[in-house]
């Protein structure tokens, strides 16, 4: 039997929730018809999905292994049906994404022209985006650095660059013409990847230099962004042992698309 996409989406928003009421509200539906199409699911896949107790609502082992291929799974669909909808409006739309410091002017040129039917855009990625955006159907593929979640994605190493130390204008090492690791032991290092729960994320370079202006605390760019980023009141001083930042070539290893293939053979994959 088919999996109903209908009932998947359904099935994740009672996951997240742990709460069928709650879902049901988020969902716009009953909830007894959100109960009826989850047991229904269990009865499509022959697992049970979540435990109901006086407890509450939890996942089974089967129900969190949905969970981990569902998410991907209705990426998919829903970059399926964007496409075909940019498809229906006439032109074809090539958008690749970049994260910051680096450059794709030259390779969105030289693909657009080898495409002229082609409208071959440019969208700027964060590291807490850039894989969705990808699965999503957001972006064809996308130019990323590490760490990044690789399920549903196919990776092709571009080149790796050295990091430079973000500093306040005004610290200690800012004159330094170069530091290794140990120079920065004690130092405050502001947390973007894996913030703390009382933590306010930190997503772009604009945000880390009004942390690191602010003197909250320092952290580790590669050289591109110091180079294509300046301001008077932070400075970057080489890391000569730090280890390299990678970017990376990044697109859906399910999906088989003639103009995704272009690009990474151009790319020189």
């Amino acid at each position: 039997m088919d999996l109903d996409l209908r009932k998947v989406r359904y099935f994740v928003a009672v996951a997240e929730q742990l709460h069928f009421g709650r879902a049901a509200e988020r969902l716009h539906i009953a909830q007894p018809v959100l109960s009826r199409q989850i047991r229904a699911l269990e009865k499509d896949l022959g697992a049970e999905l979540f435990v109901r107790d006086s407890h509450g609502v939890t996942l089974t082992t089967a129900g969190g292994q949905l969970l981990d291929d569902s998410r991907q799974l209705l990426a998919s669909a829903d970059a399926a049906r964007r496409r075909v909808r940019a498809a229906a409006r006439g032109r074809r739309r090539f958008v690749v994404g970049f994260r910051a410091g680096v450059v794709v002017t030259h390779a969105l040129r030289a693909f657009g022209a080898a495409h002229p039917d082609v409208d071959v855009r440019a969208r700027r990625v964060e590291w807490d985006d850039q894989e969705q955006l990808i699965l999503d159907g957001t972006v064809d593929l996308a130019y990323v650095r590490r760490p990044i979640r690789e399920q549903g994605l196919r990776l092709l190493p571009q080149y790796t660059e050295d990091m430079v130390a973000m500093l306040p204008a005004e610290h200690r090492l800012a004159g330094k013409q170069e530091l290794r690791r140990a120079d920065l032991d004690g130092e405050t290092w502001l947390r973007y990847v894996d913030p703390r729960p009382d933590d306010v994320p930190i997503r772009t370079v604009e945000e880390k230099f009004e942390r690191v202006a602010a003197g909250t605390g320092i952290t580790l760019v590669p050289v591109s962004v110091a180079e294509q980023y300046t301001r008077p009141d932070i400075t970057y001083v080489p890391v000569v042992d730090a280890e390299p930042g990678a970017v990376l070539l990044a697109w859906d290893a399910g999906r088989h698309s003639r103009l995704v293939e272009a690009f990474v053979a151009a790319a020189g994959g």
